[in-house]
């Protein structure tokens, strides 16, 4: 009989102990660790790894990028993949309970199902009929869509190999455990051997699989850290679940681009994509209010426009707060400094709120001038033009400096009826050519300010 020993593993990033801790070493986090027993003979087994022992002179393997992709059913949902699915492909999908992920991906294998190609949907969570139930509401009906409720990976792999699926859901990778691990489902141990049963039936067999990883409070992906580094692409499906508007954002892609967005919106009848993104995040913006801008990001290869709004109201108890959504706090701050430094603004003494519409995170600098001018708005009670967008980015000298894909994102305002734009100066040669907009060129944030306010 094997024998068992006891370790102590971080639920948050899998750091592993002889002894419980309170705090996490690695990751920092408190109260993460949890007992786990695991045998010593256990794990390592001797048997060929994917590539069955063979080398290949490198000329003669065939590339991905040649590979054949297939149609998820979905244009926004293809463009986060990189234009489809590819075999042998590996795929995560994490986001909050009750997002939309179930629903997402078997509207997925419905649509697949249906042209030609064979998929298997197992779930742990949820039987048979509740499947059934969903398939209903969401109009599939048909289809060589096979289901399955199972939590045992043996059973799962036996199935794999006498069905031979294209597609293999697997809905969630936290309720599938592995007999040979000595622990609870869902714990770093079990997620970890779990997924890597999963990837080697995928390289091995030529087939695309999905996973659903349930997330921490911090919205990350449950499990250890390596999980995501096993798998081929990591999509989160972000947004709230009293709100419409969901978000499928691509933050690992082996086979395509990087921070690419799909915009989907919840219905009765499942999700449907959002084909102009920019109206949705425009939609019930206020006309003539102080306090509001707009910008143009860019989302992986698409511009969005977003409204940024600000409040900056005085602080009655002389420590003044600082709330954001959507942007970097530490960000925000500095750019408030900017503002009183560069402009004059007595604002650090007041409090100030920050809020990015429609749920987006911004990460890129570009809506930098859009921020200050928001700011600038609120405290100064003086709206900006309602056909004005603000595109740049501002440094602690207060200089704006160009941004990337200027075109792309000029392009973007006009079609959504903006008639003027503020840009750097550096940014003007390269826009020169863009005659369907009166351009701005600005090179400092006091500029600015003397033409806004």
């Amino acid at each position: 009989m094997a024998k068992l020993k006891t370790k102590f593993v971080c639920q948050e990033c899998g750091y592993e102990t002889a002894k419980w801790l309170g705090k996490c070493p690695s990751c920092g986090m408190w109260n993460t660790f949890a007992e786990e027993m695991e045998s010593k003979e256990g794990g390592l087994k001797s048997q060929r790894g994917i590539s069955k022992g063979k080398i290949e002179k490198i000329q003669n393997i065939t590339s991905s990028s040649k590979r054949e992709r297939y149609s998820t059913g979905s244009r926004e949902m293809d463009r986060v993949l990189g234009g489809g699915i590819i075999k042998s492909s590996l795929v995560l999908v994490g986001g909050d309970p009750g997002i939309g992920k179930s629903t997402l991906l078997l509207q997925v294998a419905g649509y697949i199902s249906k042209q030609g190609l064979k998929v298997l949907y197992i779930s742990g969570e949820e039987s048979g009929e509740q499947i059934k139930i969903r398939a209903d509401r969401l109009g599939i009906t048909d289809g060589d869509l096979y289901v399955l409720s199972e939590t045992n990976i043996d059973v799962i792999k036996e199935f794999v190999e006498n069905e031979e699926p294209d597609l293999l859901i697997l809905d969630s990778i936290q309720t599938i455990y592995s007999p040979e691990v000595v622990s609870a489902p869902g714990s770093v141990s079990q997620v970890r051997d779990v997924t890597s049963i999963v990837m080697r039936m995928t390289k091995v067999r030529n087939m695309a699989s999905f996973i659903v990883g349930h997330v921490t409070k911090s919205g990350a992906i449950a499990g250890p850290r390596v999980l995501e580094h096993m798998v081929d692409t990591v999509l989160y499906f972000e947004g709230e679940r009293h709100f419409s508007y969901r978000i499928l954002r691509a933050v690992k892609n082996r086979f395509g681009s990087t921070n690419e967005i799909g915009i989907f919106e919840m219905r009765e009848k499942g999700l449907i994509e959002v084909e102009n993104p920019s109206e949705v995040f425009l939609k019930g913006r206020p006309k003539d209010a102080y306090g509001t801008v707009v910008t143009a990001a860019m989302e992986g290869t698409r511009p969005v426009l977003i409204e940024i709004q600000a409040l900056v109201t005085y602080s009655p108890g002389g420590f003044a707060n600082r709330v954001t959504n959507g942007i970097d706090k530490n960000r925000a701050a500095m750019l408030i400094a900017v503002l009183e430094k560069k402009v004059g603004l007595a604002i650090q003494s007041s409090d100030t709120f920050i809020n990015v519409t429609g749920g987006l995170q911004l990460k890129e600098p570009a809506a930098d001038l859009a921020i200050l001018c928001a700011l600038t708005s609120s405290f100064k009670e003086i709206p900006v033009d309602y056909k004005t967008i603000l595109i740049g980015e501002v440094g602690l000298t207060g200089e704006v400096r160009g941004v990337n894909s200027i075109e792309k994102r000029l392009i973007e305002a006009h079609k959504m009826g903006f008639e003027k734009a503020v840009i750097a100066e550096s940014n003007e040669n390269i826009s020169k050519e863009f005659t369907n907009m009166k351009l701005i060129p600005v090179n400092n944030i006091r500029q600015v300010m003397d033409l806004l306010f």
